[in-house]
């Protein structure tokens, strides 16, 4: 198989022979592609390849579970990628649509090394991609990544006897007897399960009755054509359906879940969307009663009350906050042995005891149902409402061309450091600490942040801000970082802005 070609014209000899991948569709923590305008199947078939010679470079054991999720174009990509494994001497494991969660705990039940799920996430249809990993519970990071991609379009692969296919039945029901065990709700709990027709439709519901949930179905039909929305909890358009869908019905909460699986979105009883990040506040006050003296791990976009809440302190938490993205936040949890990570976008990694410490939709939404049990007397919106109350941003982006951004960001970080270090203020308030694992988030002497870091996919920066104290603190902290910023002259306009 010859190198791959960064483009091959549709509908010609070459284009259904010969290789193409555009290369920036190797991403920081997977690869995603729209296809088959950036991609086509000998350039998937390529990939197989890239990635088996990938394994046994490393020395990893030549098998893998390899799933695909519930869109129409995605089963002929993965027997592209099987294809390119097999030449590549791999014993693929083939376990058949999944979630990208299932394909996560079939390494553990099949007792495989390797993943790779094929899926587009919650992008919307169009798209497709790989997520992979070696050592689980991780998936790929950057190192890993920016390996393939040299391998991939070097043509830098080798071909090798003894690989095999095998196609492994019920690894489905095997990932929700994991997930439920014996647990059953001893409270009466109506909950609108929300899969906006993505793959999560053939888990979620399920999932539920197990538990002895009662089901408000809100688009649960399998349906790889999205009629109603893109499945994806943290659209607008999903959220508003939710707590539609909560309010007819008078159920105690909302679930949803995006195209693979791996987030869920909560929308309480009174209708209220709950931001993940403060999803995962409540989550830890109940799993650090438990769990006493805990280490909770949270992306440096989340709220900064897992290090300031009361009740956590009380507990004994102890807050770490690290780099966004969830190969970060999965191999960050693993490495200081946290009991959870939490990132605001939804991505939950909860470890042993109560989960494998990859990022699993299900998982979540299993810990939810026991977390409203474990108090009966609460209602979602109560939880909601005895947090310390916090005045945020939405997540901001101001355009920096890709090839700029770090270099930007770097200057950027380097200036807010000098202001701490020079005792300025920052809102009127003295600045606590800059902290620099991703980006600089500055947090000021009442728990009170703004934060600056470079977007992972998009020709962005990304801004957000937190007050504990008001409205008026927390746009005074977007004043003075956006001010900052604007002394770089590659720095373009927001998406949004307050």
């Amino acid at each position: 198989m010859q190198k791959p070609a960064a483009t091959v014209t549709p509908n010609t000899w070459e284009f259904l022979r010969d290789p193409m991948i555009k290369p920036t569709g190797f991403r920081e923590y997977d690869a995603r592609w729209r296809f088959p305008e950036e991609i086509n199947l000998p350039g998937m078939t390529a990939l197989g390849l890239g990635l088996g010679t990938q394994m046994r470079r490393r020395g990893i054991e030549p098998v893998i579970a390899v799933g695909n999720d519930y869109r129409d174009y995605s089963l002929s990509i993965k027997l592209a990628v099987i294809q390119g494994l097999m030449r590549a001497g791999i014993q693929v494991k083939d376990i058949g649509p999944a979630l990208s969660p299932m394909a996560y705990f079939a390494q553990f039940h099949l007792d495989v090394p390797a993943v790779a799920m094929i899926t587009a996430s919650h992008n919307p249809n169009g798209w497709t991609g790989v997520k992979m990993g070696f050592d689980r519970p991780l998936t790929h990071g950057p190192d890993e990544m920016g390996e393939l991609r040299d391998i991939v379009l070097n043509g830098d692969w080798e071909e090798a006897a003894g690989g095999s296919y095998e196609f492994v039945d019920g690894v489905k029901e095997a990932y929700l007897d994991d997930l439920v065990g014996d647990f059953k709700m001893s409270r009466p709990l109506k909950v609108v399960c929300a899969t906006g027709n993505g793959t999560a439709s053939a888990f979620a519901p399920e999932l539920f009755r197990r538990m002895g949930v009662e089901v408000v179905e809100s688009h649960n039909e399998l349906d790889y054509t999205f009629p109603n929305y893109n499945p994806n909890p943290e659209a607008m358009e999903m959220l508003h359906d939710m707590s539609a869908s909560v309010k007819a019905s008078g159920a105690d909460m909302a679930l949803g879940f995006d195209g693979d699986g791996d987030r869920c979105g909560v929308v309480d009883d009174e209708g209220e969307e709950i931001f993940a990040d403060k999803v995962g506040v409540i989550m830890a006050r109940d799993l650090s009663k438990l769990y006493p003296n805990s280490t909770f791990v949270a992306d440096v976009k989340s709220t900064g009350l897992f290090a300031s809440d009361p009740e956590l302190q009380k507990n004994g938490v102890t807050a770490d906050y690290w780099k966004t993205g969830h190969s970060h936040m999965k191999r960050r949890v693993k490495e200081i042995g946290a009991l959870a990570g939490f990132e605001k976008s939804g991505h939950y990694f909860l470890a042993e005891p109560v989960g494998r410490g990859y990022d699993c939709g299900m998982r979540v939404a299993v810990e939810i149902c026991k977390l409203m049990d474990r108090n009966p007397e609460m209602s979602m919106s109560d939880l909601r409402k005895a947090l310390p109350k916090t005045w945020s941003t939405p997540t901001m982006s101001p355009y920096c061309a890709d090839t700029e951004k770090y270099d930007v960001l770097e200057r950027l970080v380097q200036k807010l450091v000098a202001k701490a270090d020079a005792g300025d203020t920052f809102a009127g308030r003295a600045i606590k600490e800059v902290v620099t694992v991703n980006g600089a988030r500055v947090i000021l002497d009442n728990g009170s942040w703004g934060l600056v870091r470079a977007s992972s996919n998009t020709p962005n920066l990304v801004v957000v801000c937190e007050s504990s104290e008001s409205e008026a603190e927390m746009r005074a902290i977007f004043a003075d970082i956006d001010a900052v910023i604007r002394t770089e002259e590659l720095v373009g306009d927001y998406d949004q802005t307050i």
